[in-house]
Formats: structure tokens, sequence, C-alpha cells
């Protein structure tokens, strides 16, 4: 068996020797970071997607063909509903949106829908009042079977008290951390201070339910900081704020980390490209990183709050879109 092991030992050596050349020794090589162009000047929607009434809080799935938003158009149940737009493809339009229906919107307002990474959880949030709600706006989850079927959802469930509270909860954000398998939600809430967010952090347990929530200090500010959004990699966390350095109303900011065991940066605003001096708010990244969606009133749009897209190009960088 010895014998076995080191003849084994001797060919990997000379394979490795083969390839990287007498004396040295082939190691992997991580990969490079990705690299992108910088962001265009955001796009309005136009007036398929948009309305006269207020349209915010957009999130796009995972495939990039399905652009969940609330929406107080008519058509709905009351109050904000939400909402699909649906493309055939990256490089189409989107389409026409339809109402979720009656299983999820109720007559209450329902907003700031976010999609699990495999498709099958809706979070969102809701002010529905006691017994189903805590009090102010609580989170939601909500399931469906087939991850392609945008009406397919199920009756939802409050996520109960380790997230919610008398206060108000919005803006879930999941990430699910590979390496660790740890499922970590990210939400705003003002339960520190009345009409001023701050950002929470609860983790799922074992029991499948999540645990208390606790304040993340670094993305959160004497200011208004809301309504998060993690990227995939779970290095990049985009919100809005009106903390110094905006530039009028709520602005468009990111902070990363190195690892997802190292605490958040101090949040960097998107700049002047991206943000104006009014209302910019609920960035969210598409999967392939090249797309960034959000709502703002500034001038020109169809209504009170309208949705756009800012975009870039990667420049270099593996391709592990599809993953």
């Amino acid at each position: 068996m010895k014998c076995r092991f080191l003849f084994t030992l001797l060919l990997v050596s000379i394979a490795l020797v083969g390839v990287a050349g007498p004396g040295k020794l082939l190691l992997p090589v991580a990969d490079d970071p990705p690299q992108y162009s910088p962001w265009s000047a955001p796009v309005n929607l136009g007036p398929i997607v948009n309305s006269s009434a207020n349209d915010a809080g957009a999130f796009i799935s995972k495939d990039g063909l399905s652009l969940y938003f609330g929406s107080t158009r008519s058509g709905g149940y009351g109050g904000f509903d939400i909402w699909v737009s649906q493309r055939a493809s990256e490089y189409d339009p989107w389409g026409l949106p339809q109402n979720l229906g009656p299983t999820v919107n109720t007559t209450y307002n329902e907003q700031t829908p976010t999609l699990s990474l495999d498709g099958h959880w809706l979070y969102f949030a809701s002010d529905c009042p006691p017994p189903v709600g805590l009090g102010g706006q609580d989170i939601y989850v909500s399931r469906r079977h087939n991850k392609r079927d945008d009406f397919g959802w199920q009756s939802p469930v409050n996520l109960g008290s380790g997230v919610n509270s008398p206060a108000a909860e919005s803006c879930p954000a999941l990430f699910e951390d590979d390496e660790s398998g740890t499922v970590t939600l990210y939400f705003n809430s003002d339960r520190l201070l009345a009409n001023s967010e701050d950002i929470f952090a609860s983790t799922l347990q074992e029991d499948e339910t999540f645990g208390p929530a606790a304040l993340v200090e670094e993305l959160s500010s004497p200011y208004r900081d809301a309504r998060p959004a993690i990227w995939k990699d779970g290095l990049k966390m985009f919100l809005d704020s009106n903390r110094p350095g905006t530039l009028g109303g709520q602005d468009l900011w990111i902070s990363t980390r190195a690892s997802t065991s190292d605490p958040w940066s101090t949040p960097e605003n998107l700049g002047v490209v991206v943000n104006s001096t009014v209302l910019d708010a609920r960035p969210v990244l598409s999967f392939n990183g090249t797309e960034l969606y959000f709502h703002s009133n500034r001038s020109g749009g169809w209504g009170s709050n309208d949705l756009y897209r800012s975009t870039r190009t990667k420049l270099k960088g593996p391709d592990k879109d599809k993953k």
C-alpha cells in the first residue's frame, strides 16, 4: 500500500513539473475579481413599466427575466401591491406588469419584494394589522413550487418576533453563504428611532425560523439608512441614505467587505452620475452585475416614483454568472 501511494505521488509530481516546467510547482491560481466599466446615466424604464402612480422597490430575479416591484397603480387590491414585469431575454424590453393576485396582495400595503437565490421564496413587507401583523410593517415570506411561475405563490407567513417588532420592518435582503451555510436576512427598521431607519440582520436557525435581529452598526448612522440589497457574493451591500455626503433627498450608497466574515466598510456614495438631488432609493444589482435598478422621483418621470436602470459592462473576470 505504501509503495502504491509513493508511486501515485511520483506520477502527480511528474505531471506538475511537466505542466509548470522543471523546478516549478503548479499551484491553483485564484480568480481575479471581475472588473466593470463605470455606471451609465440612469434611464427611466418607460410608460409600459412605470405608471402615473407610485412605482418603487424593484427586485430582479436571478435569471434576469422577472422584475418584481411595488405599485399603487389602478387594478390592485388596495394601497401598494406587488407586481411583476417579464421579458423574454436580458436583451428584450420589460413587458406590461401584472399583479401577483390576492394570495400575496391585500387591501393593505405590500412592498419591497425580494426573491431567494433558488427562486422558491418571496420575501416582502406588509402593514397588515394585528393579529396577523405585529404592528407597523412586518416582513413575510411566501413559497412557490415552480420557480418559473411568477403567479404560483402560496399564502404568506409572518416571519415572527425574531425579525418583526411593533415598529416598522421593511425591505428584506437575503444572503445565503455557501461556505458557512449561514442564511442572513438584512432589513431596515425604525424600532430604535421612529421614522429614521437603521439596518438590522437576523440569522436563520436550525428550526427554520429567524433568530433575534441585531443592529448592523457599520451600515447604520444617526440618519436614515434604508432598503438594503446584498449582491450574490455577499461582499457588496447597496442601500439608500440621507447621511452626510448625500446630494439631496436619499442617495444610493455601497458598502463592501473582504470576506463574508468581515465587517462592512463605511458606505460610499455611488456618485453624481447615478444619484440626483432628490429621492433615489432601493438600489438592486442584477445577478450578472451589469444592471442596477432603483426608484426615484427625479424630474421627467411618469408618476410620483418611477423605476430606473443604470448599466455597466463587464471588462474582465471569471464568467460564473450562470451558477
